[in-house]
């Protein structure tokens, strides 16, 4: 049982303290909770098998309150395998102010949520230096690239190692039977010779197998370095004894198993950091998106500056060809941008004045004067950059497994190893200490756990970074592995299946009257309403527009102007009746607003002239995408605040049978409950501000691109193209994404199984065993790179 303090913002009563309260007493796992309104902090005594204090917090986070955390995120240097980003873990965990540590192994990074009013970033950084690895914060400024760097030095050791290894693989080669015919300087079969070729390798280029080794028992653990230190190092020793007593004139010495080994190991190494940079590959292509200058207006000229020079207000030039250099909103000129690298759309997007561009896009061939309105880490870049980065740096569930299993494997590893050499000295040779010696040598270099540790983060870093190039943000591992198990997608209608803006669909013009000059008179009387059903008979005029007298909203009901000379009245038909209108509407009336649409009636000097109909149009790639999510076993349900009538006519253009009409903003999170309590896993996909109540409820929330801030904050994804062909594509990234790290689970955990009484029965020679490991781990990484070249079926039609 365990026992922390969380800080706790936003209460601003006691009642506030007591729901706060009464929510985490009812988590599992949590024998007792107590918050102190006055000191706002939470005292909470929980099960740490059972819940995780990041799930206390986003318990209290889901209630409306803040927990007044702050993130450390640090570079570490020196870790070789999950054991030790296991123990690194573990020893952040127990430090007193710290709510939650996540090291990945394949980023190496540690993310970690602290109290600073009981410990600093500095101290977090001294103590994982206490434990035996390098750390540092990263500087944002002038960013130091220590995986870069790590990945020189790893190929600079392995030279070397390999130079001086190559002449003790030749005597090992030329003993063979079928390679007698190899000469073979009489010098390489020097003991003294071979020692002294051994030995740089084994402390020099080993030195990291060492130092790895002692800073892992010194802490009370063991990890990779343990038993390739042990392995080697018999090896070795034992063929110096051999030589200092003169026996090594006369039988095999193996101081080419040891160096061969290490040179194996660093070889993989190389591989494998290679590799881990590759899976990081969406991250830096993100980063190199934005332009490094802009041309702005200043002082009446325009110059060319930094782009760490532009501020909010500034006037920048955009000519053809041009990436936006900074978010901003189009101030003049027309023109088309390409805005692939943010949503993965390829078709360019129209930009006017008044329009929104975001920086790294590119301008085709207009040119353009924008407003910056968001610069830095304001910029809709920068937060994709975050969000991927959270996502890669953040530890799926499927992986508490692996770290369970490798905090204690390579104890157990030991213990098999000297089982089986006694087994092998004792009882199968009869006091063979060669036989026995390289038996147990095998065991420890084929079952270090550098597979199993990269297995799942190097999966979510490729997933996650190909899904960003598709648009899709996922903000967690846990989120891109949960999505997999929705069965239940429940979509808002307006702005997520329709377009959120009413748009004229139908006009019918009484006799008399000619088309384009009612069009003309009913944009210009309405060009004074800011309702959004005035918004669509005037923009779907694109002519110029009379003057507009005497305007009056009548509320509920339409409008009154004089326009041209002529007396115009559009809304209701109540309305034309109270200002004895005459004439017939249109026969089409009850037909339109059968499906859902608004109808409105138009007179001319108290003459009916015409009908409209207005309606939130549906998307066009809507009914494609419910298709899709049927295909791929969804159940999909409507959601709205309509009117029955409304909400049945869109569901039945997009192939919905199941729909929810009528709801208030507030009920929309208890629809998703009832959902759930049915037993389904819910997806919530909305863009407003009132979804966020639902999303924050659903298994997985998922907010359009094009929606409110709200509500991308909110969500577990966001779908950047604001179009639910994505969606089904998001659910199938998931599905491939932990399929991919299932493989890799197996196939390490398999490796491992297999190879361990394969090496203890003597079936193999320990250099083997060590090229053997080194292909595990590049082998995982290769496979999780499949990812980023995938398409997902539900895009490629």
């Amino acid at each position: 049982m365990k026992t922390t303090e969380i800080p706790i913002t936003g209460m601003t009563c006691s009642a506030c303290s007591n729901r706060v309260e009464r929510g985490l007493s009812k988590l599992e796992g949590v024998s007792k909770a107590s918050v102190n309104f006055a000191n706002e902090k939470a005292h909470v005594e929980f099960d740490d098998s059972k819940i995780k204090p990041a799930d206390l917090n986003a318990t209290i986070e889901k209630l409306g309150y803040g927990v007044a955390y702050e993130t450390a995120n640090l570079d570490i240097q020196g870790m070789t395998c999950a054991a030790c980003s296991a123990r690194i873990e573990r020893g952040l965990g127990k430090v007193d102010g710290v709510s939650e540590a996540t090291v990945n192994l394949a980023l190496e990074t540690a993310k970690i949520h602290y109290n600073p009013s009981q410990i600093s970033a500095a101290e977090l950084v001294k103590k994982v230096e206490s434990l035996g690895y390098g750390a540092s914060v990263p500087n944002e400024e002038e960013p130091v690239d220590h995986r870069a760097e790590a990945y020189r030095h790893k190929k600079r050791l392995f030279y070397l190692s390999a130079i001086l290894s190559l002449p003790l693989l030749w005597t090992m080669v030329a003993h063979f039977s079928f390679t007698e015919w190899m000469y073979l300087p009489d010098i390489l079969m020097n003991p003294y010779v071979q020692w002294a070729l051994a030995t740089p390798v084994q402390f020099y280029v080993g030195a990291m197998f060492y130092k790895g080794a002692y800073n892992a028992l010194r802490n009370g653990s063991a990890n990779m370095d343990v038993l390739v230190a042990l392995g080697t190092s018999a090896a070795y020793f034992y063929s110096v004894y051999l030589t200092l007593t003169g026996a090594g004139h006369h039988q095999g010495l193996y101081f080419e198993t040891s160096a061969v080994l290490i040179t194996l190991i660093i070889l993989g190494k190389v591989f494998e950091a290679r590799a881990k940079g590759q899976s990081s590959e969406a991250i830096k292509k993100l980063m190199q998106l934005q332009p490094t200058t802009a041309t702005v207006e200043r002082d009446g000229q325009s110059q060319e500056i930094s782009i760490h020079d532009v501020v909010q207000g500034d006037v920048i030039i955009i000519r053809p060809g041009d990436q936006i250099p900074v978010d901003g909103k189009v101030i003049s000129g027309t023109s088309t941008v390409n805005e692939s690298m943010l949503t993965g759309e390829s078709l360019p997007v129209e930009k006017t004045e008044g329009a929104i561009v975001y920086a790294a896009t590119i301008n085709d061939h207009g040119s353009l004067r924008m407003e910056a309105t968001g610069i830095g880490k304001q910029t809709m870049l920068s937060s994709i950059i975050r969000v991927v980065e959270q996502a890669q740096g953040s530890k799926a569930p499927i992986q508490r497994l692996a770290d369970k299993i490798s905090g204690i494997f390579v104890p157990i590893v030991v213990g098999i190893a000297i089982v089986t050499f006694i087994v092998w000295y004792f009882f199968l040779t009869n006091g063979n200490l060669e036989t026995s010696l390289m038996s147990t040598i095998a065991v420890l270099v084929i079952a270090c756990p550098c597979a199993l540790g990269l297995a799942t983060p190097t999966s979510i870093m490729a997933g996650s970074g190909r899904a960003a190039e598709l648009g899709i943000l996922f903000k967690t591992a846990e989120a891109m592995e949960q999505t997999k198990h929705i069965d239940t997608v429940i979509l808002d209608k307006t702005g997520t299946i329709t377009k959120g803006l009413p748009e004229l669909v139908h006009i019918e013009v009484a006799d008399g009257f000619d088309k384009d000059g009612i069009q003309q008179l009913a944009a210009s009387a309405e060009q004074g309403s800011e309702h959004p059903i005035a918004r669509a008979i005037t923009s779907s005029y694109l002519g110029e527009l009379f003057p507009a007298e005497g305007f009056k909203a009548i509320p509920g009901k339409g409008i009154k102007a004089e326009v041209n000379g002529k007396s115009i009245v559009i809304g209701t038909r109540a309305l034309l009746a109270e200002n004895n209108c005459d004439g017939s509407p249109s026969p089409h009336v009850d037909v339109w607003e059968s499906e859902g649409k608004s109808v409105l009636y138009m007179a001319v000097d108290g003459t009916y002239a015409a009908t409209f109909a207005v309606a939130d149009t549906v998307k066009d790639s809507s009914k494609a995408a419910i298709e899709k999510l049927h295909a791929l076993g969804m159940q999909v349900v409507m959601l709205t605040g309509d009117q029955p009538e409304t909400a049945k006519a869109i569901a039945r253009q997009v192939g919905i049978t199941e729909v929810v009409a009528g709801v208030l903003p507030t009920q929309k999170a208890d629809v998703v409950r009832e959902w759930q309590n049915k037993g389904h896993k819910v997806a919530m996909v909305g863009d407003g501000i009132n979804d966020a109540p639902a999303l924050a409820q659903a298994d997985i929330g998922m907010a359009m691109g094009t929606g409110s801030s709200v509500a991308m904050e909110t969500a577990d994804v966001t779908l950047m193209q604001g179009d639910l062909l994505t969606l089904p594509a998001t659910l199938e990234m998931s599905r491939l994404t932990v399929r991919n790290i299932k493989q890799n689970l197996f196939w390490a955990f398999a490796y491992n199984s297999l190879g361990i009484p394969i090496a203890a029965a003597g079936f193999l020679a320990p250099w083997l065993a060590g090229a053997a490991m080194a292909f595990s781990s590049v082998s995982v990484v290769l496979n999780a790179l499949r990812l980023q070249r995938v398409k997902p079926k539900t895009i490629s039609s």
